[in-house]
C-alpha cells in the first residue's frame, strides 16, 4: 500500500466505501505464523481497517494498532465490535506513533510498503527498539514480482522487499521463516489475484 506517498485525502475516499477495501479476513501469511507468536500484546502497524488487529485480538492477544485514515480506523472498530473483541486502535502515522521501548512482545506489519529505502529502515529501528528481548516481527510484503503482476502494492520497485533486505533489516535476529514466493491471494478488492510474496517472521535475541 502507499498510504504515505499518496495524498491523505486520497486514502480516506479509498475507504469510503460501504465494504472493506482489503477484506474482513486476516492476511493468510499471518494466520500460517500465529505459532511464532508469543503470548501477550501485539502491535499491528499500519493496520487499515482492522483485518488484522482484530483477527489477533480473537486470538487472545492484547492489541495495539495505528493507521492514519480516520476513515479506516472507523471501519476497524466497527469490525471490533462485530467481532465482539477489543483493540486500542490509534489515528496516527509511523513518524506520531510512540513507539513504546521494549514493550511489545509481537510487531506484525502486513503490506505497509508505503516507505522507500530511508523511511523504511527507520520505521525497521522503531520495531527493534519497541520489541522485548525474545519477541517476534511478523512482515509480509510484495517482491519485485509483483510488479509483473500488477495486483496490488505500491508499484515502484524501491518500495518492494526481498529476502536479503530484510535479513539485514534484523541480522541479530533468530530466523523463524523467511519465503519469497508467488501466490494467488483475495484479500478484498485492493489485494485480488497473483502476487510476488515475501514473509518474513524472526525472533529478538534476549
Amino acid at each position: 500500500m502507499t498510504k504515505l506517498e499518496n495524498p491523505k485525502g486520497t486514502w480516506e475516499q479509498r475507504f469510503n466505501i460501504s465494504g472493506y477495501l482489503f477484506g474482513e479476513e486476516p492476511n493468510e501469511f499471518l494466520c500460517s505464523q500465529l505459532h511464532h507468536l508469543r503470548p501477550g500484546n501485539v502491535l499491528s502497524i499500519a493496520d487499515g481497517e482492522g483485518r488484522n488487529s482484530v483477527w489477533l485480538a480473537k486470538q487472545n492477544f492484547e492489541v495495539e494498532a495505528f493507521d492514519f485514515s480516520t476513515n479506516a480506523v472507523r471501519k476497524a472498530q466497527l469490525l471490533a465490535e462485530k467481532n465482539k473483541v477489543s483493540v486500542n486502535f490509534s489515528i496516527c502515522d509511523w513518524k506520531s506513533f510512540s513507539w513504546n521501548q521494549s514493550y511489545y512482545d509481537n510487531i506484525v506489519g502486513i503490506f505497509f510498503q508505503f516507505a522507500g529505502p530511508e523511511e523504511r529502515l527507520k520505521i525497521f529501528n522503531h520495531i527493534d527498539s519497541s520489541l522485548k528481548p525474545g519477541g517476534v516481527v511478523v512482515l509480509q510484503g510484495y517482491t519485485s514480482a509483483q510488479l509483473k503482476f500488477n495486483t496490488g502494492g505500491p508499484g515502484k520497485l524501491d518500495h518492494l522487499y526481498n529476502e536479503e533486505m530484510l535479513i539485514a533489516a534484523f541480522n541479530k535476529y533468530e530466523l523463524l521463516a523467511v519465503r519469497a514466493y508467488e501466490s494467488e491471494i483475495n484479500e478484498g478488492s485492493a489485494h485480488r489475484g497473483m502476487s510476488g510474496l515475501i514473509g518474513f517472521v524472526a525472533k529478538k535475541s534476549f
